[in-house]
């Protein structure tokens, strides 16, 4: 180990580095010698440059503690002269690598929301639209959408916690109509293009005669404890002066079973889980959900912060699904298009031009593979919240905006 101190020294280097301890304890020489105190110590600084690790660099530092420090208090000072720096603390493995070097993706999902994130235990499969965009990411990834596990996550508290499995690194990403809010994002998460525009609003039986949230008055509600939905019940009814009384469960294994035992009058969600969760109360036709909206929940993936690449992955991913329902590529006709077409932006698109894929560590086609195994933007709703499914969502502004209706879906080009 080579270590470097002033040339101006001309004494030992230990009896240098002595002396800063003993003057970091006193205080000052005059404190030693019953006169005056002197001015502020000399501070010596020893570097010590160890073999390389990993590209790392390491320092050591030997100061006296700031004046301000107690006499007791632990510092830099209290390591011997002779102490080997600390081992450098090696940057982790990017996100992508990780999964490559796996070889397979682990996404987080909900699995008892039917049409977003469902898991048939009889047929072991796993579906929706959530689950779908986890699939789109292997495709990317991988070429094979099937190249994923599925990890079911709840908004409780607990090991299964979602964005505790995000941060800790259990899942890769996290698909699970989540809504991105200011909060999460400056609490270590990172938030992917928005996949649904949803809003908050109540599920409440027929027979109460409930038509709108004046109605509400007085009324118990049912609602997850801890998540937007709750803070935004509180602030909208503070703001519209309707009371009411707050039942506060955790979790949707808790909020749904007692909302259908009668132990509120209404339960509050967005409005996408409501009518998901409808279809699994004993009587679904007994209950309705209101048209009012108390909130714009915009829901979408959910990574780690601070791994860009990782991010514009999962970002393309969702971009690739959106722009391909804007340039009518979808599944059915992704093959003939990729063989025929003259349009220099499908040709982007799929690969054939280009080399964007590379760019973002990932094969150049892999929007065609997208595309291919599991379909566009309106591939993925219909199937899964479509009319020909039992949930029958209208699209609402989940539409892409060249295609009129009001929506408000759009990708940057892919140029």
């Amino acid at each position: 180990m080579h270590t470097r101190f002033s040339p101006a020294a001309r004494v030992p280097p230990i009896a240098l580095i002595m002396l800063a301890f003993v003057l970091a304890g006193c205080g000052n020489l005059g404190g030693l010698l019953g006169g005056q105190p002197t001015p502020e110590p000399i501070i010596l600084i020893a570097t010590a440059t160890p073999a390389p690790v990993s590209q790392a660099t390491a320092m050591l530092t030997v100061a006296p503690s700031p004046p301000s420090a107690p006499s007791g208090d632990a510092t830099a000072t209290s390591a011997p002269p002779t102490a080997e720096p600390p081992t450098p603390t090696l940057a982790p493995q990017k996100i992508l690598a990780r999964v490559k070097e796996r070889g397979y993706l682990i996404c987080g999902t909900n699995a008892d929301l039917p049409g977003f994130g469902f898991y048939d235990s009889v047929r072991q499969t796993w579906s929706g639209f959530d689950v779908d965009f986890c699939r789109a990411v292997a495709a990317a990834i991988f070429g094979d959408a099937t190249k994923v596990e599925f990890v079911a996550l709840v908004t409780g508290p607990g090991p299964r916690n979602r964005f505790d499995a995000v941060r800790e690194g259990r899942v890769d990403v996290l698909f699970r109509n989540t809504t991105w809010t200011l909060g999460r994002n400056i609490s270590g998460l990172a938030f992917g293009p928005t996949t649904f525009h949803d809003g908050q609003t109540f599920m409440v039986r027929i027979k109460d005669r409930i038509t709108k949230l004046e109605d509400l008055e007085g009324k118990v509600i049912c609602v997850a404890k801890g998540t937007t939905s709750e803070q935004n019940l509180n602030d909208d009814f503070a703001a519209r002066g309707i009371k009411f009384t707050a039942r506060v469960l955790d979790g949707e294994d808790e909020l749904y079973p007692a909302y259908d035992e009668g132990e509120c009058d209404a339960v509050t969600s967005d409005s996408s889980q409501l009518a998901a969760k409808r279809q699994q109360l004993k009587n679904p036709a007994d209950h309705i959900i209101l048209g009012d909206r108390i909130s714009r929940e915009p829901l979408g993936p959910v990574i780690a912060r601070d791994d860009n690449q990782w991010l514009d992955v999962i970002s393309w991913t969702v971009f690739a699904t959106i722009y391909a329902e804007e340039l009518r590529v979808d599944q059915r006709n992704v093959d003939r298009l990729r063989a025929s077409t003259t349009d220099p932006r499908i040709k982007r698109l799929l690969g054939l031009e280009g080399n964007f894929g590379e760019g973002l560590g990932l094969p150049n086609d892999f929007a065609y593979q997208i595309i291919k195994q599991v379909g566009n933007y309106g591939d993925i709703y219909n199937r899964n919240l479509g009319p020909n499914t039992p949930i029958n969502l209208d699209r609402g502004p989940n539409k892409v905006w060249n295609l009129g209706a009001g929506g408000v879906l759009s990708s940057p080009p892919f140029r």
